[in-house]
C-alpha cells in the first residue's frame, strides 16, 4: 500500500485541483443533481457534499483497496452522482479510471449463450477483447448491482480483476442486495472511511488519469480538454448543464464532470430518460443547457443551449 499522508499539492493542476478549487469557491450551491426518471429517485449534492464522498472513496481505494497510483480501476456503471464519486476519488489517488458502459456487458452475456458450445476438454475460443483494454496488471473492477451478475459471469471482465467491488446504487445508501463472495460492497465499506483525502506526492498532473474511448489521457491533459470544451460550449457558472450521456465516452465524461468543474457551471445526471419529465425538470431546474438527451441534440455532437 502507498502511504498518502504526502504532499497536498502532488496533483496541482490536476482533475483533482479542480474540485479543491470549487469547494473554496463556492463550497455549498449544487454541484451534481441526479435523476433516476425509473425509480423517480433525486439527489443533489454540493461541492462540499460531493468532495467528502470523493474522500472517502480515495481513502477506501487506498487504505482499503491497497490502491497506487499507476493502479487501474475498470468502472461499469451507469450515469450516476456514484459514478462521477468514482471518478474523482480514481484521479485523487492516482488511479487511472476505465469506465465501461453497463450496456456493453449486457450485450456481450445476452449474446454468449448463441455461441457455440466447448467439447469437453477443449481449449476456450478466444473472444475479441472489448474491456479492460490496457496492460494485463490485475486491476480494482467496480461493478453496479444490477449488472454485477453478468460482470461475474464475464470472464474478459473478472478474470484479471484483483478486487471486486459492488455499488447498490441505492437512493438511501442501502447495502448490496446479496453480496457474492469474493465481492466487497462499497456502500457497507465506504461510510468508515475519513472525509479527508490527502494524495499520494507521486500523484502530479502528468499521472495518467482516465483510459477511455481507446486513448489515455493524464490529469493535465484531461483538464485540458475539459478546458477547451467549456470555452467552445460558452459554459459558465450561471449555466445547469442537464446531461444524459455514457461516463464511457470522453464526451460523456468531460459534459459529466470535468467542463462544470471548469467553467463553475452545475451538472444534472440523468439516466432511464421518461420523455414526460422533461419539460417540467428543464422547468423547475432551471436548466440552460442539454446534452445527449433524445430529441434535443445538437447535429456537432456539442450540448445544446435552451433560448
Amino acid at each position: 500500500m502507498s502511504a498518502h499522508a504526502g504532499n497536498a499539492g502532488g496533483n496541482t493542476g490536476g482533475p483533482a485541483e479542480l474540485l479543491r478549487r470549487r469547494v473554496a469557491d463556492d463550497p455549498s450551491s449544487p454541484l451534481v443533481t441526479f435523476y433516476d426518471d425509473a425509480s423517480g429517485e433525486r439527489v443533489e449534492l454540493s461541492a462540499r457534499t460531493f468532495d467528502n464522498w470523493v474522500a472517502k472513496t480515495a481513502n477506501f481505494l487506498v487504505d482499503g483497496l491497497a490502491a497506487e497510483p499507476g493502479t487501474r480501476a475498470v468502472l461499469v456503471l451507469p450515469p450516476h452522482w456514484q459514478t462521477a464519486v468514482w471518478l474523482m476519488a480514481c484521479w485523487s489517488a492516482g488511479i487511472v479510471a476505465e469506465p465501461v458502459d453497463p450496456g456493453t456487458v449486457r450485450e456481450r452475456a445476452a449474446a454468449a449463450p448463441a455461441g457455440p458450445r466447448a467439447e469437453p476438454g477443449a481449449e476456450p475460443r478466444a473472444e475479441p477483447r472489448a474491456e479492460p483494454a490496457g496492460p494485463d496488471e490485475p486491476y480494482i473492477l467496480a461493478a453496479a448491482q444490477e449488472v454485477l451478475a453478468d460482470v461475474l459471469a464475464d470472464e474478459v471482465l473478472a478474470g484479471g480483476a484483483e478486487e471486486i467491488v459492488g455499488l447498490s446504487l441505492h437512493a438511501l445508501g442501502g447495502p448490496l442486495t446479496e453480496c457474492p463472495p469474493g465481492v466487497t460492497d462499497y456502500s457497507a465499506e465506504v461510510r468508515s472511511y475519513a472525509d479527508r483525502f490527502v494524495a499520494d506526492a507521486e500523484v502530479t498532473p502528468e499521472t495518467p488519469a482516465i483510459s477511455v474511448t481507446k486513448a489515455t489521457l493524464s490529469g493535465a491533459e484531461l483538464v485540458a480538454a475539459g478546458r477547451a470544451a467549456a470555452g467552445k460550449w460558452e459554459l459558465d457558472a450561471r449555466d445547469r448543464l442537464l446531461v444524459d450521456r455514457s461516463f464511457a465516452t470522453l464526451d460523456g465524461v468531460l459534459t459529466g464532470l470535468v467542463a462544470p468543474l471548469i467553467s463553475g457551471a452545475s451538472v444534472i445526471i440523468q439516466r432511464n430518460f421518461d420523455k414526460a419529465t422533461l419539460d417540467r425538470r428543464l422547468t423547475m431546474e432551471h436548466v440552460t443547457m442539454v446534452a445527449g438527451v433524445p430529441g434535443w441534440n445538437d447535429e456537432s455532437g456539442d450540448p445544446h443551449r435552451l433560448t
